[in-house]
């Protein structure tokens, strides 16, 4: 088959252990992202079977009826939304879905905890200018940094993710506090957590505030700039999981304000982030480039079993398909 491997920001996937498994096909690693319907159509016309990296790129209608050749998208982890699964099937084109772990974007959630509660990236970006023990030339925010015993982590979304992050906030001496759905309320309560009393309770009591929801219609820009008024100036916010669940603008408005006084973030509304992102300016801001997940055991896990789906395809059994109407177009 002719495979495309799609948005391989860092060239590393055909360094994996697994690459192996496509030995034999004809199989071409996009390193850059394309832009537009039509660039995308040109540059995927030709290929049999796509291997996307998560959501990197959205397949709609408009494209998928530009591709004639396309008989499988392969996708690491679950499909979420940006692949219009309705319009694949017609089109008789098969979608493998793939396994994840919560691990990687778990821990990197803490470590932006960490990071940003002890101002780890400001001290050592200080000290290699000669400035020691300092977080910022801005005397206002040449403050102190705190530990996490005995403050309140707050999650919303009690999944797989959310559960570590509040084992985690547990092993640190945290309170944990949940709010969600009445489902992880109960949870919460199940697992010797409490439950806020209401929403509003919920933002305003967060220390640490921590996102863990799928993104949907229901979810999405479920948090607002009213939602982030409610939080202590001293209080960070912490999204591993959608930019979108946010409100479009809330965030930055409410970092200006200083409600929550801190922010870290992984993700964005449009990746690769665009140079001079105003949000970047904020100094009570840490980001990272929506790396939850980039890490080299998930990888080798996700890829994996992409690989394997392919394989099967290609030797006509096919396994783990969304859609298997496509199968008989």
């Amino acid at each position: 088959m002719k495979i495309a491997i799609l948005d391989d920001y860092q060239d590393c996937v055909r360094h994996l252990d697994c690459f192996r498994l496509l030995e034999g096909h004809d199989v071409k690693v996009f390193t850059n992202s394309a832009k537009g319907v039509v660039q995308l159509a040109l540059r995927l016309k030709d290929f049999d079977a796509l291997v996307l990296i998560r959501e990197r790129t959205v397949f709609n209608r408009q494209l998928l009826g530009k591709l004639p050749m396309l008989k499988l998208i392969s996708q690491t982890g679950k499909v979420s939304g940006h692949i219009d699964v309705a319009t694949a099937t017609e089109n008789g084109i098969a979608i493998a879905e793939g396994v994840g772990d919560p691990t990687a974007p778990a821990e990197l959630t803490w470590a932006l905890i960490m990071a940003s509660s002890r101002k780890v990236p400001q001290y050592a970006a200080n000290l290699r200018d000669g400035l020691w023990q300092t977080a910022s030339i801005n005397p206002e925010l040449n403050t102190l940094g705190t530990v996490l015993k005995g403050r309140t982590l707050g999650i919303w979304g009690l999944g797989r993710i959310g559960r570590l992050v509040a084992g985690y906030g547990k092993a640190f001496g945290m309170h944990v506090m949940v709010w969600g759905s009445e489902a992880s309320r109960d949870a919460a309560r199940q697992l010797g957590y409490s439950a806020a009393d209401s929403r509003e309770a919920f933002f305003a009591q967060s220390d640490v505030l921590s996102l863990h929801l799928r993104l949907s219609d229901v979810t999405r820009g479920l948090v607002t700039e009213e939602d982030l008024n409610r939080m202590k100036p001293s209080a960070l916010l912490v999204n591993t999981s959608r930019a979108e669940l946010l409100a479009e603008g809330a965030l930055d408005a409410a970092l200006r304000r200083g409600r929550p006084g801190f922010a870290a973030i992984d993700v964005f509304e449009s990746e690769p982030l665009p140079p001079k992102t105003s949000l970047l300016s904020i100094p009570t801001l840490l980001a990272t480039p929506h790396i939850g997940y980039v890490e080299k055991d998930s990888y080798e896990l996700y890829f994996r079993a992409a690989f394997q789906n392919v394989v099967d395809f290609a030797n006509g059994t096919p396994k783990n398909i969304l859609n298997p109407d496509a199968l008989n177009r």
